[in-house]
């Protein structure tokens, strides 16, 4: 067995595999770039090397870095968890050309599944169905163009060297081909190096199901059953549950079989996944599957599959790694229940999921059976702008599906997040989402219902506001668990001061990025607010989550956040945001397009910039018709949350 392991990764799966290493009797080395210095992997580790400056470019993607740490602590084998080096080739062969082990498939398995285009070629000849499509090499746009014609819209454009939704573009009609193109091809090469795509057609009632196959040294390979992963927002999953709803045993033996003959061919070694896309039109089906792509490496969603079958997935990779046989064959391998895992992520679903960043002001986990919570991060601790903003994975078990998704649903309902907004409210309402409780999804079911889930700008919560406001007053902080603080001295008091009869202050507050004029009062019967609406009803404490930092409030009920602050009345009501023409930075991240100059003309809409977070664009749009008077960041430039990049004045009528 190895005695020593070096984890290439961070946070929440750097945790994961430190647990079971520590269980195995490892010493377990981390590396950490200086914004994890302090990180929660950091402290857990026996050992942590720093290997550069925040960007994963300078740290986390610095191959020679991190085999340069392993080398010098003692480490036998390096892990590579997901994401960052953990599927590529030459990190494969330059950890093992310097005497370590990989905790991962052989190098080549990894080029011949990197690049879809070839994996499909690959997999066809093994007799797995694969999708029609254009899988070759010629890139020039008009014939990739004429391509699609052939194919039939609508299509898919994907990154041949894609993964996890990035470099893929969904296109409805020609019209939209030419820019959807180079939109793929831009964020193939920024996430991949690599612009190239293919095309493929587009799957309409699509369900993303993917099986679980492990092989050993020895020439066994075998599945672990499978995830259905179909809840997806822009090609991301967001809800994963095993086994697959609607599922039955002669689809299952077919998809299986598939998935052993397609890692055989490869000469797989390890934890890996088989994608496939499914027709769910008419239900599962064997002739309705066909293969997408081959993840050469262990999954975010794999403690669905441990929890459904008991086994350790990272204890299994690492004795393989070490050259051990796999301990079971397939008839060993049982499913037992039903499991659902939701990752909880720092953003903001009413503004179109935009990552959030910050420090966790609160952060805490419900208890209960059946209940699993894999996390990076600790209260305390801050999201980073320059990593990947899961908070934390939450998996639920049962002994069926709808005890399974109320268990999951109940948890969301109880994690407490206070400071980086999440989406913890959001997938509270998906796990009771009709469409999805009745097992009638598929990979287009968020974007069409985001609305009913709450994924839209809502109204303002009236009550979280009262409450905020109350906790600034009264310098104190609240939780449904903790016993409230007040502050006895009256020297201290924000809420002035008067000798009789009930009191009325009206003041403005900010509520997030508005400005509003509340009155509050104090009367025989304690605290109240009023808005232009009347009295503000009050809320139950065990809905609710306060802090209180730096003058602000994190005021979260029922899963959402709402941040107030007292304004200072010298400051009137300048609020900055669009009503001005003022384009300020959604969130901290890097300026990757200017579309506009100074002094040009644009029209409401219009797409002016573009800014890139987490790996992740998102546009800035003219809010009226006018003229850009001023751009205050020049392009390349990282930028900070709210930060002012241009201003249009709007056009006289």
């Amino acid at each position: 067995m190895i005695q020593s392991l070096l984890i290439a990764n961070r946070g929440e799966i750097a945790c994961r595999i430190i647990r079971t290493a520590r269980a195995l009797g490892m010493r377990t080395i981390a590396v950490y770039s200086e914004a994890d210095r302090q990180a929660l992997f950091v402290r857990m580790a026996d050992q942590a090397v720093c290997i550069g400056p925040a960007p994963a470019a300078q740290s986390y993607l610095c191959g020679d870095k991190i085999i340069a740490a392993a080398l010098a602590s003692g480490a036998q084998a390096i892990h590579p968890g997901y994401g960052f080096l953990s599927e590529n080739a030459d990190f494969a062969d330059a950890v093992t050309e310097a005497g370590l082990i990989f905790v991962g498939p052989p190098a080549a398995a990894i080029r011949a599944m990197g690049l879809k285009d070839a994996a499909k070629a690959l997999v066809e000849k093994a007799g797995v169905p694969v999708v029609p499509g254009y899988h070759g090499a010629r890139q020039e746009a008009d014939f990739l163009e004429s391509e699609a014609e052939r194919i039939g819209y609508p299509v898919l454009i994907k990154a041949v060297a894609g993964g996890g939704g990035k470099g893929m573009r969904k296109v409805e009609r020609r019209e939209d081909f030419t820019a959807a193109l180079a939109s793929a091809q831009r964020e193939g090469q920024a996430s991949f190096g690599d612009p190239r795509v293919l095309i493929e057609r587009y799957i309409t009632a699509p369900r993303h199901i993917e099986m679980q196959i492990f092989a050993d040294q020895h020439g066994h390979v075998l599945h672990l059953f499978e995830r259905d992963c179909s809840l997806q927002r822009r090609h991301q999953k967001v809800i994963e549950e095993a086994p697959a709803p609607g599922m039955i045993d002669d689809v299952r033996e077919a998809m299986g079989r598939a998935a052993v003959e397609a890692a055989r061919a490869v000469g797989y070694v390890g934890a890996g996944t088989i994608e496939f896309i499914v027709d769910g039109a008419k239900g599962l089906r064997r002739d309705g599957f066909y293969f997408m792509e081959m993840n050469t490496r262990l999954q975010v969603e794999h403690p669905v599959t441990e929890a459904i079958t008991g086994l350790d997935l990272v204890a299994l990779q690492l004795r393989i790694a070490a050259g051990e046989a796999l301990p079971m064959t397939q008839q060993d391998v049982m499913i037992c229940g039903h499991a659902v895992e939701a990752r909880l992520y720092a953003e903001d679903p009413e503004r179109s999921f935009l990552p959030s960043t910050g420090t966790l002001h609160a952060l805490s986990w419900p208890q209960g059976e059946g209940l699993r919570i894999d996390t990076g991060v600790e209260e305390g601790d801050a999201v980073s702008p320059f990593y990947d903003p899961m908070i934390a994975k939450l998996i639920a078990y049962g002994p069926t599906r709808a005890i399974a998704l109320e268990r999951l649903a109940c948890a969301l309902d109880n994690t407490r997040v206070a400071g980086p907004r999440s989406n913890a409210r959001f997938l509270s309402a998906l796990c009771r989402f009709p469409e999805f409780v009745r097992e009638a999804f598929d990979t287009g079911t968020i974007e069409r219902n985001l609305e009913a889930l709450g994924a839209v700008v809502q109204p303002m919560d009236r009550s979280a506001v009262a409450e905020g406001l109350q906790a600034l007053l009264h310098d104190h902080t609240r939780t449904g668990r903790d016993n409230t603080r007040w502050a006895d001295d009256p020297w201290s008091s924000r809420q002035g001061f008067q000798l009789s009869g009930a009191r009325r202050l009206a003041r403005l507050v900010r509520v997030d990025q508005d400005i509003i004029s509340v009155t509050l009062i104090w009367d025989d019967e304690g605290f109240h607010v009023e808005d232009e609406q009347g009295r503000i009803p009050r809320v139950q404490p065990s809905s609710l989550t306060i802090r209180v930092e730096g003058g602000l409030a994190y005021c979260v009920h029922r899963g959402r956040q709402t941040v107030v602050a007292l304004v200072d009345p010298a400051q009137g009501r300048e609020d900055g945001g669009t009503s001005d023409g003022r384009l300020r930075a959604p969130m901290h991240g890097k300026l990757i397009a200017l579309a506009v100059g100074k002094g040009a003309q644009v029209v409401k809409g219009q797409r002016v910039a573009v800014i890139e977070a987490m790996k992740m664009e998102h546009a800035l749009l003219a809010p009226y018709d006018g003229v850009v008077d001023g751009v205050f960041a020049d392009l390349g430039q990282q930028v900070g949350e709210g930060v002012l990049l241009m201003q249009i004045v709007e056009a006289e009528d």
